[in-house]
């Protein structure tokens, strides 16, 4: 029986963007590797008639990075957008099933950053920038090439590809509006395009609006305003006409709280349809028919139909679906779900289920022992249900217990635990668990799967309830005999780097804290994160907002710094825009300041994530030696 390694954990791959084609008989999908090697990450397109004899075959053999696969509306032909002929620069290809020949289809200078195919088949919509101007082609020390913030922004504009000609053209109907997503009505017709006065992502997803674009007339109509960070748009007919949907945020919180909003076409009346629901729509998809939604549903997820009178549950699946695609006429579905102790994979079936398993992209995990992992369900202080999922060390029992635990909390704050396979390369449940930890993993207010009125109780509050729900938690596995109270270590990434570095500034019961990507100035991350007024809503001031003190600070762990006992190691990538490096490197200097013991790691090169294959390994095992010094499991 193999053990389980860094390696293995790093070095696998896993299938993303399932693409089913409309005649329900093909299904390609991207396979991306866990970790990057060198400058580019390398994918590959995979293929199987699904109806036949599912037998999985490499689409391409080029060293690329593949994306966006998507079927003509005949099923004959594949495009994808592929970066072979320039790396870094991704243009529209072709794979035509009759003979199995890609043909490059694009050469656009910027590159593309996604297509859809149309119902005319002679016609492929493109999103794209403008092309280089020759001032940017100059040689370095030639140019002048001066930032002016506002000008001459980068946009994504709307594009149209003519496969006869192979012309690209570029109707100018949207003004200087950056485009980020369309779709076609079903069976032909207007293109529903969502754009936004900015590609900045702090300015621009409150400034959407949705269009009606005609690619036979070239026209367009302005649908008007919607809300902030719409996305998922999908057309639908009904009784009285066209409706129009798509998720955005329920107005006004900006942090969390997503919605299935419906636009009648015949009156322009919008429609929140997901409201007061226990649960939180992550996708919708367009059929023929009604359209379909893919909801959080606390530690599960279920698929539903939006019908007139609301979502008709269709399915409840066990941990995650993701990347649903569908048969225009919805009685076909692939997407990407695993189990406890089975990783993601693509499965096919209908909508009502069952789904059957049609990739093994994992085979290195088979006969790996998992810990034990099981829901929780318990009550935060106030009596409100929450839930988790405790993970115990391989080959142990609670009744073995008691054993060091470590309480890793997620990030969003607007995400969930889902009862899936917990093995990442960042520190995992799993992971921790072959070293002999017990992992708890909390839901706490302000994440998905609850609803509206659970996600949005955070803003302006973080660390407040959100941490007394995992508190509430903790008490209840030491009461239980699972958890040491002498031996507890507590970490997260992004958000939950931030609630990591808030317990050890609120208590002396961690032994060890990991604070990775972490927030540890609200007022500094509105200020300088890509994100900033989302950050601003959580947490609840920015620092222009009059003379000080502000209501973030009381709500920021560097406020704390001189409270901090615990053993803290800090991780960050040098190139992070979400969480800037700025925040670590606060955190470090406070830390420094009152001698707190600490160790701080800069990781060059990475972002918010952390790609590269050695970087990932390091994480992985510095992060359990951490907890080894000094929780000693």
């Amino acid at each position: 029986m193999t053990g389980l390694t860094a390696e293995i954990v790093v070095e696998g791959h896993v299938p993303q963007a399932p693409a089913l084609a409309p005649n329900g008989q093909l299904l390609c999908y991207v396979l991306a590797p866990t970790s990057r090697i060198g400058d580019h990450l390398d994918t590959a397109l995979w293929l199987a008639d699904i109806e036949d004899d599912d037998v999985w075959r490499r689409a391409t053999t080029d060293t690329a990075t593949e994306s966006r696969p998507r079927w003509s509306a005949d099923s004959h032909t594949l495009y994808f957008l592929s970066d072979r002929a320039e790396r870094g620069t991704p243009q529209v290809h072709r794979l035509t099933r009759t003979d199995d020949v890609v043909i490059a289809l694009t050469g656009w200078r910027a590159g593309i950053i996604d297509h859809l195919p149309l119902a005319d088949l002679n016609l492929v919509a493109l999103l794209a920038e403008d092309e280089p101007t020759e001032q940017g082609t100059r040689r370095a020390q030639d140019r002048d090439d001066a930032i002016v913030v506002g000008e001459r922004e980068p946009r994504a504009r709307l594009r149209l590809l003519d496969l006869c000609t192979g012309q690209v053209t570029t109707p100018s109907v949207f003004g200087d509006r950056h485009v980020v997503e369309l779709r076609q009505r079903p069976n032909g017709g207007p293109l529903a395009v969502l754009s936004q006065a900015s590609a900045d992502k702090d300015y621009g997803p409150r400034t959407g609006r949705l269009h009606l674009f005609d690619p036979t007339t070239g026209t367009a109509e302005d649908l008007g305003s919607v809300e902030a960070d719409a996305h998922s748009l999908a057309w639908w007919p009904a009784e009285d006409g066209w409706h129009l949907g798509y998720i955005a945020l329920t107005p006004p919180v900006l942090q969390a709280g997503t919605a299935v909003f419906d636009l009648a076409m015949s009156s322009s009346l919008r429609r929140n349809r997901t409201a007061a629901l226990p649960m939180c729509p992550t996708e919708l998809h367009q059929t023929d028919a009604a359209p379909l939604v893919v909801f959080a549903d606390g530690l599960n997820t279920t698929l539903a139909r939006l019908d007139p009178d609301g979502p008709t549950p269709l399915a409840q699946h066990p941990g995650r679906l993701d990347a649903l695609t569908t048969t225009p006429a919805g009685t076909a579905i692939a997407a990407l779900t695993g189990t406890r102790y089975q990783p993601t994979n693509v499965h096919v079936g209908p909508p009502t289920g069952p789904l059957r398993k049609i990739t093994h992209t994992r085979p290195e995990l088979d006969g790996i022992t998992f810990g034990t992992q099981r829901p929780l369900a318990y009550r935060a202080a106030n009596g409100l249900a929450l839930d988790g999922l405790l993970v115990l060390p391989v080959g142990k029992s609670a009744s073995d217990g008691p054993f060091p635990l470590v309480t890793i909390v997620h990030g969003g704050p607007y995400d969930r635990y889902a009862d899936r396979l917990q093995l990442f390369w960042f520190p995992s449940a799993q992971w921790l668990a072959t070293a002999g930890y017990a992992v708890f993993l909390p839901n706490p207010r302000g994440g998905q799967g609850h609803g509206h009125t659970f996600a949005a109780s955070v803003a302006g509050r973080v660390g407040q309830e959100e941490w007394t729900d995992i508190l509430a938690g903790i008490d209840l596995l030491i009461a239980e005999g699972v958890a040491d109270p002498d031996r507890l270590g507590i970490a997260g990434g992004s958000h939950g780097g931030f609630m990591a570095a808030w317990a050890i500034g609120q208590t002396d019961r961690f032994r060890a804290a990991l604070v990775s990507a972490g927030v540890v100035d609200w007022g500094m991350l509105a200020a300088t994160g890509e994100n900033g007024q989302f950050e601003a809503a959580l947490g609840g001031s920015t620092g222009w907002n009059g003379i000080g003190p502000h209501p973030h600070d009381a709500v920021s762990p560097v406020s704390f710094a001189s409270r901090v006992r615990t053993p803290v190691l800090i991780l960050h990538g040098a190139q992070d825009t979400n969480v800037p490096l700025g925040q670590a490197v606060y955190f470090h200097r406070a830390l420094r300041h009152f001698g707190a013991e600490h160790e701080f790691v800069i990781y060059p090169r990475e972002g918010h994530s952390i790609r590269e294959r050695n970087h990932q390994l390091d994480v992985l095992r510095r992060t359990r030696a951490w907890f080894d010094r000094w929780l000693q499991p």
